[in-house]
């Protein structure tokens, strides 16, 4: 079976290539329906990664975030029809203490491996969930960065300690956004408090029980445990923030991306005895909790919807270009690619 592939070979340039599936294996066969841009995407788009990483990653499929509905199945797990969300990790080998995503030999669709910007994407069954019925599908479709929040909050969970009365969630973008919307369904007796740059966009964080500006933070305030969803060069203010703000023994999840070091005030680290960890990417048992969670509480879903920016129909590579560039004007939120043939 023939596949085409619509690969980045330069910033800013796709190019159409063909390749074979083989249908006589184990892998299933999933036509993507709806795909979402990361910011991980744009920064191969548009050539701001490292020359020398570029040179050895192009040219490459992109997307990493993104589902689709099965064509076949062989070992039966699936049927024909069925919506499910694609899992980009694919590891190598298994550990009994590192998880599939810190696996240093595990690839990536869309960074080290072709990524789901294809018209099949031959995959094992063991890297889909299945999508509740009648989901929307724009939303399912960044279903990855929502389970990369899942996966943070899990292991919080894991780590901290159980006084839990305020977390406080640094960032008011799509990450901050989903993080704090999350926490607040794991831990609902918790008061959760965000804390951005604009008053515009904290306006959508209806579901926090406050948020500010990070300065104009209540005198007095603090917090027993926090999330630094900021990233780029804002990670150094909110990460000192956090520290100066938090209570001792407390537990700072770092999930904020930046493309350089970023200092952080061990001093206070180690006079409040804290505990700061981070996390990356995910796994299927965090996209099957992710997925659980949509069913549980279909609501979630609509609060999810708020941050779909533009969704954009696809058929041919000046429309995948197209939505990359509707991509760089937005100012919040995702930007959906929707295939049609």
């Amino acid at each position: 079976m023939i596949n085409t592939v619509y690969r980045l070979v330069e910033p800013r340039r796709f190019e159409i290539a063909f390749e074979d599936i083989n249908l006589f294996g184990e892998n299933a066969i999933v036509r993507p329906t709806n795909l979402s841009i990361c910011n991980a995407d744009m920064r191969y788009y548009l050539g701001t990664r490292d020359a020398k990483v570029l040179a050895e990653k192009l040219p490459i499929a992109l997307i990493h975030d993104g589902v689709g509905r099965v064509v076949f199945d062989p070992t039966g797990t699936y049927k024909a029809g069925d919506s499910v969300v694609m899992v980009p990790n694919a590891p190598a080998e298994t550990d009994d203490y590192i998880g599939e995503n810190y696996l240093r030999s595990s690839k990536f669709c869309g960074s080290s491996m072709d990524g789901f910007l294809q018209e099949f994407v031959e995959i094992s069954p063991k890297r889909l969930v299945k999508l509740p019925d009648n989901i929307d599908m724009n939303v399912a479709a960044f279903t990855e960065i929502v389970s990369v929040s899942v996966h943070a909050i899990s292991r919080f969970d894991n780590i901290a300690h159980g006084r839990r009365d305020v977390i406080g969630v640094w960032g008011d973008g799509n990450l901050g956004y989903i993080t704090s919307l999350f926490l607040k369904y794991h831990f609902p007796e918790s008061k959760i408090v965000v804390f951005g740059t604009m008053r515009e966009k904290l306006a959508d964080f209806t579901f926090a029980d406050e948020t500010h500006l990070v300065n104009e933070i209540p005198e007095g305030f603090t917090m027993d445990h926090a999330f630094e969803c900021v990233g780029g060069n804002g990670s150094p203010v909110a990460i000192e923030q956090i520290i100066g703000l938090i209570k001792p023994e407390a537990t700072i999840s770092i999930l904020g991306v930046s493309e350089y070091p970023v200092p952080i005030n061990t001093r206070m680290i180690l006079e409040k005895g804290l505990r700061v960890f981070g996390s990356s990417r995910s796994g299927v048992a965090d996209f099957q909790k992710t997925v659980d969670m949509y069913a549980k509480h279909p609501e979630i879903i609509d609060y999810l919807g708020n941050l779909i920016s533009s969704v954009n129909v696809v058929r041919t590579t000046t429309d995948i270009k197209n939505a990359f560039e509707k991509d760089t004007q937005k100012s919040f939120g995702k930007t959906i690619m929707k295939w049609e043939e």
